[in-house]
């Protein structure tokens, strides 16, 4: 699938939803964050809002990590993320939050699918005016993530937060005095503790709970659009300033991925502050993740990604089977944002790749080595110099990876390219 070289007009805000590792982190207040922004950042950052009150949006996307999985066994294998509630699973890698949040909203360009937000576009902007925001309110009642079990949990815990002082801006500071001003059945807390219950409001509290719910997902868009989650900080930024300069190896790798690579039809990479991403969705081929612990549940399982949500909402057969099995394509942006050297990092929609070595080498070799027979990891496959074969075989782009004919020396190069991409870049 040849593309053009799509650069949407992009929304203001955006968001994924990002999880706070620890209790206290979003409490300082930032100078160079707004009210509506610290918020999100507090909100973004606490724990108490999920079932178990033991995990929040950055248990998912750590800035530490370039906003995405802190934890470097669980990228090693399945790649995927254990809910508040034990031993439950999604399927997919967490993506970056970070600069993803400028997608626009999901539509059709050029006859592209374009926007949106999660892998498969699902969170499309429609319902907030933003995909980030749309995206933030999926993980707080989704069951295998923060698993709440109703929306106006998160409002009731967020007007009435365990630790008021990680709360510096409040709800009602950013939204008004009547944002929280719902009449609360004495039993909330209990009912919000439980799966599969509701708190019983009237009609009117329950118009007041929905609105909350939509603005405090506006508040999260607002902290991971703000410059502490897109910063433009890196070695490559500093450049444009003359702060830095690229070394001969990362120019190399610079022109090769814009080059003969051809990694800049996907990820743009058109001067300063670029997003290195076109927004689009693609079948890059990726194997199937024989580590992921989803498939304890269903042994069977694949990722339809943009078809199946296409699916679900109603499209024609002829469009969702076009797009089965594409995701989204994510922002280049600390890719290698790691805290040390030996902090192992999960790539694509489901993790299989744990290098960027590893997934430079696929996108040249995808087409040219044989497949391998039975379920590989990426460890497995590099020492037996063969590629396991796609998870999806249907829509596998054929014309920008595969047969690139690069040498490992200037793979080498690309990679050291992308590691200029990391935030936080010091001259």
């Amino acid at each position: 699938m040849s593309r053009s070289l799509i650069r949407p007009s992009l929304i203001a805000l955006g968001a994924i939803l990002i999880v706070g590792v620890a209790v206290g982190v979003g409490a300082a207040v930032s100078s160079e964050l707004t009210p509506n922004e610290q918020l999100g950042k507090s909100i973004f950052f606490d724990d108490n809002l999920s079932i178990n009150q033991n995990q929040s949006c950055a248990a998912c996307h750590a800035p530490e990590v370039g906003w995405t999985g802190p934890l470097a066994d669980v990228n090693e294998h399945g790649a995927v993320y254990e809910g508040s509630i034990p031993a439950r699973f999604g399927d997919r890698k967490p993506p970056s939050s970070a600069y993803a949040t400028v997608s626009p909203i999901f539509h059709m360009d050029k006859g592209l699918f374009v926007g949106g937000n999660f892998w498969d576009g699902r969170a499309t902007g429609e319902k907030l005016g933003n995909p980030a925001a749309d995206q933030a309110q999926g993980p707080f009642l989704n069951p295998k993530e923060q698993a709440l079990p109703d929306s106006a949990c998160v409002v009731w815990r967020v007007c009435n937060p365990v630790l008021p002082d990680d709360y510096p801006v409040s709800f009602v500071d950013v939204w008004g005095a009547d944002a929280c001003a719902i009449e609360w059945p004495a039993d909330t807390a209990e009912v919000c503790g439980a799966e599969g219950t509701t708190v019983d409001l009237s009609p009117g509290d329950r118009t007041k709970t929905d609105m909350a719910y939509g603005n405090i997902a506006l508040s999260i868009a607002a902290f991971e659009g703000s410059a502490e989650s897109n910063a433009f900080s890196s070695k490559l930024d500093a450049t444009f300033s003359g702060d830095a300069k690229l070394s001969k190896l990362e120019q190399r790798g610079y022109a090769l991925f814009r080059g003969k690579g051809q990694c800049a039809r996907c990820h743009t990479a058109n001067g300063q502050e670029a997003l290195f991403t076109d927004f689009t969705f693609d079948n890059l081929g990726v194997p199937k993740n024989p580590e992921n612990p989803f498939y304890a549940t269903d042994r069977d399982f694949v990722d339809p990604g943009l078809g199946g949500f296409l699916k679900n909402s109603g499209s024609e057969e002829d469009v969702y089977e076009a797009e089965w099995g594409k995701m989204k394509v994510p922002t280049l942006r600390n890719v290698d944002l790691r805290p040390s050297a030996d902090f192992v990092k999960a790539y694509s929609h489901n993790g299989y790749f744990k290098s960027l070595e590893g997934i430079v080498h696929f996108y040249n070799t995808r087409d040219v080595k044989p497949t391998c027979v039975g379920d590989f990891t990426e460890a497995q496959a590099l020492a037996a110099d063969c590629w396991p074969p796609p998870e999806v075989p249907e829509n596998v782009n054929a014309d920008e990876l595969g047969d690139l004919g690069l040498t490992p020396e200037e793979e080498a190069a690309i990679v050291a390219f992308l590691e200029t991409l990391s935030d936080g870049y010091a001259p």
